[in-house]
């Protein structure tokens, strides 16, 4: 996969989280779109994926970091105005490790990866506002 840029990875990966996220809330029993929408949110910040990142990286392999390594290496010309220039950075390092993890098949790794990301008896940080 190094012939795919980071920022495609991160593109791809952005979504291969968000479905992971959304397929874990309704598996949880939440039913209403608008505060599944609201409790995705607290899942897919750029803070929140920086902290998954964290939780991720005494179990990653060589592999694994080289692309993360890639994803914060992105040139960036736009910042989110709710996160620092780091938790982006290591946000879309997240999000290129799940895109390489995808496009090589490997989706018995990306289920692990993210139940360690996000382990189920931990809360995003947004339920934890509520």
């Amino acid at each position: 996969m190094e012939n795919v840029s980071a920022s495609a990875l991160a593109y791809l990966g952005d979504s291969v989280a968000e479905l992971l996220v959304r397929e874990m809330l309704v598996r949880k029993g939440v039913s209403n779109a608008g505060k599944l929408n609201e409790m995705a949110l607290g899942y897919v910040r750029a803070a929140e994926q920086s902290r998954a990142l964290k939780r991720l990286a005494p179990v990653l392999t060589d592999e694994e970091t080289t692309v993360c390594r890639r994803g914060k290496n992105i040139s960036h010309h736009s910042m989110p105005r709710n996160a620092s220039q780091k938790e982006y950075r290591e946000a879309t390092a997240f999000e290129a490790l799940f895109g390489f993890l995808y496009l090589c098949g490997r989706n018995d790794r990306i289920r692990e990866l993210f139940s360690i990301a996000f382990p189920e008896d931990g809360q995003s940080a947004h339920e934890d506002r509520e």
